[in-house]
């Protein structure tokens, strides 16, 4: 086995980012490493990321999380889904679940035999056919059962921070408290070789991972690495959050609920609810959007936030030299869909797999740059149909996202689904068919045609294979408690 050149690791920033990043390090390659995280509680973390998707789940997984005692520690929901308001047309309503679209067969997914049924004039609802959209829409859970829900968690983001703090500790993870004041590099190579703290301490390492957020220290101002603008495909780039109490019991969705320059977030924790106005500041101005999001939030408010602002964009390079960003260091598309947790635990995943013991070789580096490339475009192709595929005309806003040009990778997509109703996923795409579907659908967008396989099944056969679909969906549905019932019986109460 060639000599191991790499081992001494320093995490630049806590926070989710930096914590998933040493929790997941840690636990998984702790033995071979000597990792150290360096954070200052002099600097705020964002600490609003308080949804995510169900791959938080098998990250968990990966790391042997007990479900239960982090959902106590961190004050979690359930989250089935995401219910879109006001997005196609001002007082529409649809969900995206985090479920399957019944059954597909290897020629045609199941929505094509959803759409000949519909043409034949039976079918319902396509949300019918998914036990998660249902469980949500009727504010019901049930896990562990025999019936399986896809689902991920609302959580509270700084004390979720802590939670992988302490377990990265009990893995071997060290803590150095400190500001960066500077950033040492080799003279001839520009590698990184030392962070220096206010202190006057010397931190040094082999590999160096950039979770300070959006300043992007390592990454941008010392290897100034150039950063890829979307800002005129995803014109939102504020955010104003909020705290409440609660109002009654939690649902097992985030709302999404926009207005005439963005939207507002709805999450819903144990003890209160988090809150937060997305909208694009050449739109809107701060006073404006302060009084829309007080006029849309529910509850006493225990927790107003300081102004979050971004840009959607990625770095060039997510890794460059011996430096890789994570987290919003790496890049940021915005809030919609709950992405920016996922993408910092799947980088760092993905290097746990790929990690450079043996150097820093170009072709490995090229390809953790490609995958994650690919994987944020994915992402921000799926976010911008939210906002491009809207019947609005009510604002200067809507009207710019409805007509603007959009990248010719969404634009193919569209075009396959308008046409004959074909979505995909990728191998290393977030979004599945499923969503695709949901999502286009519930944006007004129905397809012209369909796959012919699905009029080979007689009439009378689909009917019945979709009828008994629906009932057992609904069956086992209507024996789950709801979704305050089982978190009080089963998370807060330690039930089983």
């Amino acid at each position: 086995m060639p000599e191991q050149v790499v081992r001494k690791v320093v995490i630049a920033g806590g926070g989710t980012a930096g914590w998933s990043c040493a929790a997941a390090l840690g636990k998984v390659l702790g033995p071979l490493l000597d990792i150290t995280l360096v954070e200052s509680d002099e600097i705020a973390t964002i600490g609003v990321g308080e949804s995510t998707v169900p791959t938080a789940r098998t990250f968990h997984h990966l790391l042997g999380i007990d479900e239960r005692e982090f959902m106590r520690e961190t004050q979690s929901t359930y989250k089935l889904a995401i219910s879109f308001e006001n997005w196609a047309r001002i007082g529409d309503r649809y969900i995206h679940s985090f479920g399957t679209l019944g059954p597909s067969t290897w020629l045609g997914d199941f929505h094509h035999f959803w759409l000949e049924a519909a043409r034949q004039g039976f079918g319902g609802e396509i949300g019918d056919y998914c036990l998660e959209f249902q469980a949500a829409a009727q504010h019901r859970f049930a896990e562990p059962d025999s019936a399986k829900m896809n689902h991920a968690f609302h959580l509270d983001a700084a004390l979720y921070a802590r939670f992988l703090r302490r377990f990265s500790e009990s893995h071997g993870v060290k803590r150095v408290e400190g500001r960066i004041d500077r950033v040492e590099q080799h003279p001839e190579s520009g590698f990184l070789t030392a962070l220096v703290l206010a202190s006057g301490e010397r931190v040094e390492g082999d590999l160096f991972i950039d979770c300070t957020g959006f300043r992007a220290l390592l990454i941008e101002q010392t290897l100034q690495t150039g950063f890829e603008d979307w800002l005129h495909w995803l014109p939102t780039n504020s955010a104003l959050p909020i705290q409440t109490k609660a109002t009654g019991p939690a649902v097992p969705y985030t709302r999404a609920i926009a207005h005439e320059a963005g939207w507002l977030w709805k999450i819903p924790l144990q003890q209160r609810l988090g809150n937060g106005l997305v909208f694009a500041s050449d739109f809107m101005s701060d006073e404006d959007a302060a009084r829309r999001r007080d006029a849309l939030i529910e509850g006493e408010v225990t927790l107003e936030q300081r102004p979050i602002r971004f840009r959607a964009g990625r770095r060039l390079k997510a890794w460059n030299k011996n430096c890789i960003a994570m987290g919003l260091a790496s890049g940021f598309i915005e809030p919609l869909e709950s992405t920016s947790i996922h993408l910092m635990q799947v980088a760092v995943t993905r290097l746990a797999q790929t990690f450079p013991f043996n150097g820093f070789h170009p072709a490995l580096i090229d390809r953790y740059n490609e995958r994650s490339r690919d994987e944020l475009e994915n992402v921000r192709d799926f976010i911008i149909l939210h906002y491009h595929q809207s019947e609005r005309d009510d604002s200067d806003f809507w009207r710019y996202v409805r007509h603007m040009a959009i990248p010719d990778s969404l634009a193919r997509r569209l075009a396959l689904f308008r046409e004959d109703a074909h979505a995909y996923q990728g191998p290393d795409e977030l979004f599945r068919v499923d969503s695709w579907v949901q999502v286009l659908l519930g944006q007004r967008f129905p397809p012209l045609g369909y796959h012919p396989v699905a009029r080979l099944m007689p009439p009378p056969q689909l009917r019945q294979a979709l009828g008994d679909l629906k009932a057992n969906i609904a069956k086992a549905v209507s024996r789950m408690p709801g979704h305050q019932e089982y978190l009080d019986r089963f998370i807060t109460a330690g039930g089983v």
